[in-house]
């Protein structure tokens, strides 16, 4: 099925990206896409009719879970429970921010993956994964000899880019680390000819409030939602 426009792309991310910037990587079926295990838990559907039985089944494995923005199966098949979560607040960034004075960023490699997933952990558990970085790019700013704090590129179209994985380390916070990767990465991808975009929790509403601060609007709110085989 065709992304009818980039409009209807931003309400289907994990759909969009997989059938664009990540079709490479895709395990397709059909109208059931997702993301190989080791890259991220992330499946998506072409829209809330699609026929997703015997999809699922091929590749979802017994016992796992994987997750859903956007757009969900109205019916799963016996066997499987789909639980909705409070929905996230998309928001995107049209104009370039204001940096901040800070540290070195570099861009974080291969080199760096142990350290990388060491913080993730700290923060998103169930989102990074050992391949997650060779989805896009990953900056940080290391202190003390620790990585303290980063930001990466996720999800996307031909021209929409996903800010993703920003943290900072808990000994670190409020030095305006964050703030500085979050404007950097965005205004580059800015310059390249996409649109940032990224999703976050109202449940956090400290993220939230800086990304509002540093010049990201709320787009809408946008489902989310886990689902299980048994």
């Amino acid at each position: 099925m065709a992304i009818s426009s980039e409009v209807s792309a931003l309400d289907n991310p994990f759909w969009s990206s997989l059938r664009t910037l990540h079709r490479g990587i895709a395990q397709t079926i059909g109208e059931v896409a997702r993301y190989p295990a080791e890259y991220a838990p992330f499946l998506g559907v072409a829209d809330a009719d699609a026929g997703v039985a015997d999809a699922l089944d091929a590749l979802v494995a017994p016992g796992e879970a994987v997750y859903l923005i956007g757009v969900a199966p109205g019916r799963v098949p016996d066997g499987w429970k789909i639980e909705a979560y409070r929905p996230l607040a998309q928001m995107i960034c049209t104009s370039e921010l204001e940096v901040i004075d800070g540290p070195e960023i570099i861009e974080l490699t291969q080199a760096h993956r142990a350290d990388v997933l060491e913080l993730t952990a700290l923060v998103y558990p169930h989102y990074f994964r050992p391949r997650t970085m060779e989805m896009g790019r990953y900056f940080g700013i290391y202190q003390d000899g620790r990585l303290a704090a980063m930001v990466g590129e996720r999800m996307g179209t031909e021209t929409y880019r996903e800010m993703s994985a920003i943290c900072t380390h808990p000994d670190f916070n409020g030095r305006g680390y964050a703030r500085r990767l979050t404007a950097i990465l965005t205004n580059d991808t800015l310059r390249r000819g996409s649109t940032p975009f990224l999703h976050v929790s109202h449940e956090n509403p400290r993220a939230k409030g800086l990304y509002e601060e540093i010049g990201y609007r709320h787009r809408r709110d946008i489902g989310f939602w886990s689902l299980r085989r048994g």
